[in-house]
Formats: C-alpha cells, sequence, structure tokens
C-alpha cells in the first residue's frame, strides 16, 4: 500500500537469468518502497538480489541473459519497466541517479574529472562550456573536495579512493535527482573515510530534499542512516521495519542472525556468531522458506509452504509465521533470537 508521499514504488518485482536449461530467480517477487527525502536500505548477504533490484530501476538488466519476469516499479505516476530505452535515459541519471561500488572501475581512466561530470550534466542539459565548468567547479565544492579547479583536470587514477567516490557522488548530483541509489558505495573505502562518506550523503539529502535507496550488507551502516529498512534473502523480502523495529525488535530468524553476528564490546573475546550454511543457488532454491534449511525455528511446514508476511503492527512484517505464531500465544513464549 503506497503512501500520499511515495516517491517510488516496487511491486513484486521478479529478475530471472537464464542459461541453458537453468534458470537463476535472482529477485523473487520483491516489494518495496521509498518516500520523498527518505533514506531506505536493502541489507542482506551478497548474492540476496539487492544489487539486481537497483539495477532493475535504472532498466541496467542486460537481456539476455537477463529478463523482468514480473511485477512494476511506478515513479512519478510511470511505470518503468514500460518505457522504451529512449524515455529511460531522461530518466536514467536525470531523475534516478547511482553511485556504484567501486569508482575506480566506474570512472574512465583516459578522460578528466571535469569531463566525467561534465558529461554527466550535458546529457541532460543544453548549456554553454563556460556555464560547464563552473557546474562541475560547485558540484566538487558541494562533495567537499578540496581544491576543486585544480582536481578538474586530475584523472581517477590521481585521486585517493575517497575523493574518487566523491566524484562519483557529484556526478549523480549532477542534474539534482530525486532519487539516488548508492550501491555499497563505502564497501573499499577505510573507516574513516566510509564515515565521511556517510555524512556526507546526509547532508546532501538535507540540503537537496531528495530520497536515497542505500544498499549495503553492514548492519552498522544500517544503523547509522536509515529511516526504513528491507532485509533481503534469496531473492526476497523476509523482513520489513523501521530501524528501531529491525535493531531492537527483529521478528525474522534471519534478522535475528543477521544481528546477532555483530562484533561487540560486551563479545571481545568470544567466538562471534555466524549463520550456518550458505545461500542457496537462485537456481535451485529449496521449496517453501529458502532460509528453513539454516532456521533454529523451522518446522516441517517451512519445508513445504511459502511464508506469507506477518503484520506486527506499525508497518513492521516479517515473512516467518512460525515466531509469529508463537509471539501471538500466550501459553507458548517465543523463542529466543539466535
Amino acid at each position: 500500500m503506497t503512501n500520499d508521499n511515495t516517491l517510488i514504488s516496487v511491486q513484486d518485482l521478479k529478475v530471472y537469468f537464464r542459461s541453458g536449461h537453468e534458470c537463476a530467480r535472482a529477485v523473487d517477487g520483491i516489494s518495496f518502497e521509498i518516500r520523498q527525502e527518505e533514506t531506505v536500505c536493502l541489507v542482506g548477504e551478497s548474492g540476496c538480489g539487492k544489487t539486481v533490484s537497483a539495477l532493475s530501476i535504472l532498466g541496467l538488466i542486460q537481456t539476455p541473459p537477463g529478463e523482468i519476469a514480473g511485477g512494476q516499479i511506478m515513479f512519478q505516476g510511470k511505470n518503468l519497466l514500460e518505457l522504451d530505452e529512449e524515455d529511460m535515459q531522461k530518466i536514467r541519471g536525470n531523475r534516478i541517479a547511482m553511485v556504484f561500488q567501486e569508482p575506480l572501475t566506474s570512472l574512465n581512466p583516459v578522460f578528466t574529472i571535469e569531463d566525467q561530470i561534465g558529461e554527466a550534466i550535458s546529457i541532460h542539459k543544453n548549456i554553454g562550456s563556460g556555464e560547464l565548468r563552473d557546474c562541475c567547479i560547485k558540484l566538487l565544492k558541494d562533495v567537499g573536495i578540496p581544491s576543486p579547479v585544480q582536481r578538474l583536470k586530475d584523472y581517477p587514477h590521481q585521486l585517493s579512493g575517497g575523493q574518487r567516490q566523491r566524484v562519483m557522488i557529484a556526478m549523480a548530483l549532477a542534474c539534482d535527482p530525486d532519487l539516488i541509489i548508492a550501491d555499497e558505495p563505502t564497501t573499499a573505502l577505510d573507516v574513516t573515510v566510509q564515515a565521511q562518506i556517510l555524512q556526507l550523503l546526509k547532508s546532501i539529502q538535507e540540503t537537496r530534499s531528495m530520497s536515497i535507496l542505500y544498499i549495503t550488507h553492514d548492519l552498522g551502516v544500517v544503523a547509522n542512516i536509515a529511516h526504513r529498512v528491507y532485509v533481503m534473502y534469496s531473492g526476497i523480502v523476509t523482513e520489513q521495519g523501521n530501524a528501531a523495529q529491525i535493531f531492537h525488535h527483529a521478528r525474522h530468524p534471519y534478522t535475528q542472525g543477521l544481528l546477532a553476528s555483530l562484533p561487540s564490546r560486551s563479545k571481545r573475546g568470544k567466538r562471534l556468531f555466524s549463520i550456518p550454511g550458505t545461500v542457496p543457488n537462485p537456481a535451485y532454491k529449496p521449496a517453501g522458506c529458502p532460509f528453513h534449511p539454516r532456521c533454529p525455528h523451522a518446522i516441517p511446514i517451512c519445508g513445504k509452504e511459502y511464508p506469507k508476511m506477518c503484520d506486527y503492527g506499525q508497518a513492521h512484517l516479517a515473512r516467518c509465521p512460525v515466531l509469529f505464531k508463537n509471539s501471538h500465544n500466550p501459553d507458548k513464549p517465543e523463542p529466543k533470537s539466535i
């Protein structure tokens, strides 16, 4: 159910990749929404479908082998999945922009910083060379790069990792988008620079009144920036809620396992917890709940029936009927978190 201030709504999105007789269901019917001026985090292990979901929004799924097998992505009254490439180009980089994980591979090594930021602007705006250069300088200032005039003539290899990521953010901001998708933009950075980039995104969001879809496997990052969180596992959303609900009242065994695996001072000297088993191959998912082979609460029905979302109130949903039933049964205490 969409909210009045919903910016983008993804409904029952399915993205499959085919190779020979195999079909990998990378995204298997996820739904989420992002409201205006909101930061939403997609969280989960590598291979759960987070990045594929983001690329689907921008129409960047390579076909073949990929295909959008179902669902819709509503943005400002338009279903992005129904637009042709020409119409998508008017949105991609303009109304919706993306910051990728590794800037050194995302930036072109043979073009200067000015060339690359300028291209991002000139594709969508018809402005003169002098004004274009001024825009590039202002964008570099906005993202906190020192000596922006000098940096314009630099090449990506001449900048530090943090500076390259700031350039990527500047390119994403070039056309003042309504939504920025940030795909693990701090993974390759050290902790200090990571904190600076996160603070930069927060500051830009407040200044420009935009929304952010942040993709990460790092729950520490989520705790610092998220308004709402969607936890993904094996191509589906297993739990959703605001940050407080997810971190303090997790209702799905997978979310509980992720939280239990976080290091903390109280665990110093102890062996860190890890969820047993591995994420299933998207081409060979188990029947029923995809998490049941790794779940400490699984019962026989979990291996047969696909779980529905259970409503804990205040838009907090979790896809685990077993814990939901136990939490609503006064005669049987709710199982402890993992």
